[in-house]
């Protein structure tokens, strides 16, 4: 697609915020890092985070303490650990720029992302609840054979969250050197290894609560932005939309309407493919989300399908208003910044994944960009907690209790201890992963992460909770065929390859036309787990037991026992 800025590689979430981490190498004309201001108030932020993994890490006990927060989380509360899981830095960061260099283009993330939770609260929220422990395997193996099922679920969470969690990282030790001045090596190691320190010690409890506190952050900040964005227009809606109509970058451009469509996805001479880029990735934004492992672990945490429910509509009241608010302050940065005022990417253009720090300062001065610095840092660490800790879960939960060890822990506390050095072998690979791939556009591994859990997820929890034919064979099919086609349909596109040397991670002519497989890597995961269940033979216990499944998956009866295991 054709592209005037940094948002040469835009994919869902995260993809912005690796985008921002390509400018590490770039010149900062404006923001030159190095706040004290910031760094203090990164500093308090960890302090408290710190203070909550200690009295959390006496009460991560048990299994069901560690992986589940002891289901004790309440609906307000997971609600908003939800929305703080979910609302990234690159939502923060990446969408704001993406919203005032494109407009109407860049606010379609904004809407990608919360229809998005229309499908888990449908869709998912409650059958995930009711009919599983920690994991999303729990649900699959519920009627299904369940070594080949977990330990498939399990490759498949592991891929997503490491992908996922490797551009988070990189992403964040490029703004961290932005933003405060922290060298990219020691800031990545820095997130790494206090990341390890909430998910290793503190479990889930721990985790929630980080995330709880990055959501109210992130408001808090979001609120404030947009209220002095709007009081350079008087408070009037009218007259901040006309200026949008007429943005030209405080004098530093020809004028441009930023409310008209197609600014980054309409179809050029350059690019024949962009109404179809938009359509693919909008697929994987909107059923992506209901297959991300970190997102649907966070409904164990609560006591009921009802609090699972009730979590769902918080967090899509808290995630929809963040959204909103992402249009004053994108569309403001367009009428209030002039482009020599943004950091520039390595290519050379201006990076406008900064333009929401950059606001800050121009309206707040150093304490409010300080304060929304500390905020970027903080939705970056609650991400890779969140992120971490669903990889451990799965590992073992899924694979090492449940298909090494058949279901039986050796010995009290062993699936725990597994998690625990899991984690630290994620965060340990993780780490270094993102110092080698420092100097890559690694937004395709988000980009892949949101089209595994689309291809690859969602149709065998469909298919397991609405399909009483469906068996093992198709779930294993349906996980095979929507991995291996979003994996090989994302290394040919143009996300990883491109003509010109050095600008992509292979040299060559892409042979897939689009930057997300969505539209085509899904329906593959769903045709998949549609032929492996009708081309294998039929499995009458898994049948048997489609009845049980769908009460328990509508009304949780047997949820509660079969939970406190």
């Amino acid at each position: 697609m054709s592209s005037l800025f940094s948002f040469d590689f835009l994919s869902p979430s995260g993809s912005l915020l690796a985008a921002a981490a390509a400018a590490v190498p770039g010149p900062s004309p404006q923001v030159t890092g190095g706040s004290n201001t910031a760094l203090m108030m990164f500093l308090a932020f960890v302090a408290v985070t710190l203070v909550i993994t200690y009295f959390s890490a006496k009460k991560a006990t048990g299994s069901t303490a560690y992986f589940a927060a002891g289901r004790s989380i309440k609906g307000w509360q997971n609600g908003l650990a939800v929305a703080g899981d979910y609302m990234s830095a690159a939502s923060f960061l990446g969408i704001s720029g993406a919203i005032c260099m494109f407009g109407y283009d860049g606010f379609m993330y904004s809407v990608g992302f919360l229809v998005a939770y229309l499908t888990v609260l449908l869709l998912v929220a409650e059958p995930l609840r009711n009919a599983g422990k920690y994991t999303m395997a729990d649900l699959l193996a519920y009627r299904l054979n369940q070594r080949p099922v977990r330990a498939m679920a399990s490759l498949s969470t592991l891929t997503v969250s490491t992908f996922y969690m490797i551009a988070q990282m990189i992403g964040a030790g490029g703004i961290i050197k932005v933003l405060i001045g922290i060298e990219f090596v020691p800031a990545v190691i820095g997130v790494g290894v206090l990341m390890l320190v909430y998910v290793v010690f503190g479990g889930m409890l721990a985790t929630t609560w980080v995330q709880i506190i990055k959501a109210i952050l992130l408001m808090a900040g979001a609120f404030a932005l947009s209220w002095m964005v709007l009081a350079r227009s008087d408070y009037s809606l009218t007259q901040f939309f006309t200026s949008v109509s007429q943005a030209d970058y405080a004098g530093s451009r020809e004028a441009i309407n930023l409310l008209t469509p197609g600014l980054q996805y309409g179809v050029t001479a350059a690019n024949q493919w962009g109404n179809w880029d938009f359509i693919s990735l909008a697929l994987g934004l909107v059923l992506g989300t209901a297959g991300l492992p970190h997102i649907l672990v966070r409904f164990y945490t609560v006591p009921d399908a009802k609090t699972a429910r009730v979590s769902v509509v918080w967090a899509t009241a808290i995630i929809g208003v963040f959204y909103i608010l992402t249009t004053f302050f994108g569309f403001g940065a367009a009428t209030i910044l002039s482009l020599d005022q943004l950091p520039l990417a390595a290519s050379g253009k201006p990076d406008g994944n900064m333009v929401a720090p950059i606001l800050a300062e121009v309206l707040g001065g150093e304490m409010f960009f300080a304060f929304i610095s500390a905020v970027a840092f903080a939705t970056i660490l609650a991400v890779v907690a969140g992120l971490t800790m669903s990889a451990s879960t799965s590992f073992a939960h899924d694979f090492y209790t449940n298909v090494i060890h058949s279901g039986k822990e050796k010995t009290q506390g062993e699936e725990v201890r597994v998690a625990r050095i899991t984690a630290f072998v994620v965060g340990a690979v993780s780490i270094f992963l993102a110092i080698k791939l420092r100097s890559l556009n690694v937004a395709f591994l988000v980009g892949l992460a949101f089209a595994v859990a689309a291809s690859a997820n969602l149709p065998v929890i469909l298919f397991s909770v609405f399909w009483k034919r469906f068996n093992t064979t198709g779930a294993v099919m349906g996980l095979v065929v929507g991995l291996a086609s979003s994996i090989i349909l994302i290394v040919i596109s143009p996300s990883v390859m491109d003509p010109v040397a050095g600008k992509a991670l292979i040299t060559g002519d892409p042979i897939f036309p689009l930057k997300n497989p969505g539209i085509v890597s899904i329906p593959l995961g769903f045709l998949g787990a549609i032929l492996g269940t009708l081309l294998s033979k039929r499995d009458l216990v898994a049948e048997s037991k489609f009845a049980e499944l769908s009460v328990r998956a509508e009304t949780g009866l047997g949820a509660e026992k079969a939970s406190s295991h």
